[in-house]
């Protein structure tokens, strides 16, 4: 294959500032990397936080974000022996651990203190060709659908591993918000797919409609509903016995603790900046309320979520565009217009 020396890419040199569409050099493998002609990325939120540095954690200056990326293995560094010349491979958000740390033994790499992250502290998948650790890089089956397959990897493999967080069981209620997101979308799937009764929160008739047809057993607009802690602990019979929140509402979060139910299991997962989870001691210790945080998921569970892609148990509902439209993307973001997930196409 024939590499070339420059790729087009979306850069930015400051945190908020222009998202630049402009050639950038093809970067080359380390003696552990693999090179991935990138053939589409997904756009998650985690993206717009890296590009606006709202987050405590500080991003590489400048940076090309991105963490969904999916592709061909176009090169590889002299000691990777996993991936061949023409494999499909994906890039994640935890690109790179150092693997022999306590969390990194114990299969927690997200947590890893020494881990690179894609599009944040390395450069990402808003470019042609991007870099990956072999280790850490997703196997993708050949003849896959590059666009589908790429919210898997940080939306997909996210709410799978939250899912699993919860501890909950088949037959009890899971409730989702923001599931009309692109991570909402892909949990209604997963919890369904692995036997639970789904309560779906959002809004608009848009997002009602798809989640639905995911695999969602009720829908409630939180904007057209009077008291929506009442509503769900009806619906539900006492409240969901489980809440994995994927919104970037702070008060989503908050009221997602009143209506869960007695002994039940709060999962946080969607990371508005500066948000802070408040919960009455009282009302915690009576209740027997968990809290639990779920960052992405380790190797394992990439793998665990790929496989419930590939024999067709959920699906990426999708929006394609030029990876030059990413602005435009972000904008929708901010205004909580996305029924779904964007993907760029990068070749555009």
């Amino acid at each position: 294959m024939t590499i070339p020396k420059t790729q087009k890419a979306i850069v930015f040199e400051t945190s908020g500032g222009p998202l630049e569409y402009k050639d950038v050099p093809v970067p080359v493998p380390g003696d552990h990397q693999i090179l991935v002609n990138v053939k589409y990325s997904g756009v998650c939120h985690s993206d717009l936080h890296a590009w606006m540095g709202d987050w405590p954690l500080p991003t590489k200056l400048p940076l090309i974000g991105g963490h969904e990326g999916a592709g061909v293995v176009v090169a590889k560094g002299k000691n990777v022996t996993t991936f061949e010349i023409g494999d499909y491979a994906g890039i994640k958000w935890i690109n790179q651990a150092c693997y022999t740390c306590e969390f990194c033994q114990e299969a927690y790499e997200p947590n890893c203190p020494k881990a690179q992250i894609s599009g944040y502290t390395m450069d990402g998948t808003f470019q042609q060709y991007a870099l990956a650790d072999a280790v850490q890089a997703a196997h993708i089956p050949q003849g896959t659908d590059l666009s589908q397959v790429a919210p898997i990897l940080c939306a997909g493999v996210t709410v799978y591993k939250a899912i699993k967080t919860s501890g909950r069981k088949a037959g009890e209620w899971l409730a989702v918000t923001g599931a009309g997101g692109g991570l909402g979308s892909l949990a209604v799937q997963y919890a369904k797919a692995m036997g639970f009764r789904v309560l779906a929160i959002d809004t608009t008739e848009e997002k009602e409609k798809m989640c639905l047809e995911l695999g969602a057993e009720v829908f409630v607009d939180f904007a057209k509903t009077d008291n929506l802690v009442a509503r769900v602990q009806e619906i539900t019979g006492g409240g969901p016995h489980g809440v994995i929140n994927v919104s970037v509402s702070e008060f989503a979060i908050n009221q997602s603790l009143e209506y869960v139910r007695s002994v039940g299991t709060v999962v946080l997962v969607g990371l508005p900046a500066g948000a802070v989870c408040k919960s009455p001691i009282f009302s915690q210790v009576a209740r027997a309320i968990t809290i639990k945080g779920s960052p992405v998921g380790n190797r394992a569970d990439t793998q665990e979520a790929l496989s419930f892609f590939t024999r067709g148990l959920v699906h990426s509902p999708i929006h394609v565009v030029g990876l030059s439209e990413l602005q435009k993307v972000f904008t929708l973001m901010e205004e909580g217009k996305i029924a779904g997930r964007y993907v760029v196409d990068t070749s555009k």
